[in-house]
């Protein structure tokens, strides 16, 4: 996938900015060719960017290792590891904001907490640290495909992610965190403010003033809703990326 990268569209002032995982792609699969010829042509006529919970690591095995340098703005983790036309924009740190001990404490009770919950089965990678948040997952994200898609079931009926949630929200009321959750098999825990919405700055201060979003996960609790219902977008809930495709087309028959 290679985008013409030159400032010739023609609204200045309107960019697309999509959510990765149920979005763009299936859940922690690959881009398929259908979306990048999308994404291409939709990159010659207008700015676009993507937003995903996921570091960069993750991003690039699902949208390619030059995923960076071909989208307008890319930003990692909500935002928290950001880019634009593939030069690095910013980058903060949840152990800056905590502090370790803080931290460790965090870290100790999920441990703890997940030694006590039975479940089909459980892997490894329980938690998993990332630049600004961590993201925890009771299965374990070492899981296979069909343990991963069983799980994703399984929590439907049992509220197992949102269950946790309510707990942490409890333990640590006053730690000024962010709870959401996404994809199949896992949340996030981040600071306030530290959601996907942390990326809306960057586009204000170059101007964009019609930002549509496109997302999954846009009910209240997921890793799309803040974002979604944002005041500064458009948000556009989507069910899977052929939907995606037909809601941007939307916005264009609607110019």
């Amino acid at each position: 996938m290679s985008f013409n990268l030159k400032d010739d569209r023609p609204r200045k002032d309107r960019i697309f900015l999509f959510d990765v995982d149920g979005t763009l792609t299936i859940a922690r699969k690959e881009i398929d060719e259908d979306m990048k010829k999308f994404m291409e042509d939709l990159r010659s006529k207008a700015y676009v960017g993507v937003v995903g919970g996921s570091d960069l690591a993750k991003q690039l095995e699902q949208l390619g290792n030059n995923c960076v340098n071909e989208f307008d703005y890319f930003f990692t983790q909500n935002g928290l590891v950001s880019f634009k036309k593939g030069q690095p924009l910013a980058e903060t740190s949840i152990v800056k904001f905590l502090g370790e001990e803080k931290l460790q404490k965090l870290i100790n009770f999920i441990l703890s907490y997940l030694s006590k919950i039975e479940l089909p089965c459980k892997r490894g990678t329980f938690i998993e640290f990332r630049k600004g948040m961590l993201n925890v997952s009771p299965i374990g994200r070492n899981c296979s495909r069909p343990e991963r898609n069983a799980f994703e079931e399984f929590d439907r009926k049992a509220n197992i992610r949102r269950t946790m949630v309510s707990a942490l929200k409890k333990e640590f009321a006053d730690w000024k965190l962010t709870y959401s959750i996404g994809g199949q098999i896992s949340f996030d825990v981040f600071p306030e403010g530290w959601d996907k919405t942390y990326c809306l700055p960057f586009l204000e201060k170059d101007g964009f003033k019609e930002i549509h979003f496109f997302g999954d996960k846009t009910y209240e609790g997921g890793n799309d809703y803040e974002i979604f219902t944002d005041k500064r977008t458009i948000g556009h809930s989507v069910k899977n990326p052929a939907d995606t495709r037909a809601q941007v087309d939307a916005v264009f028959e609607g110019k």
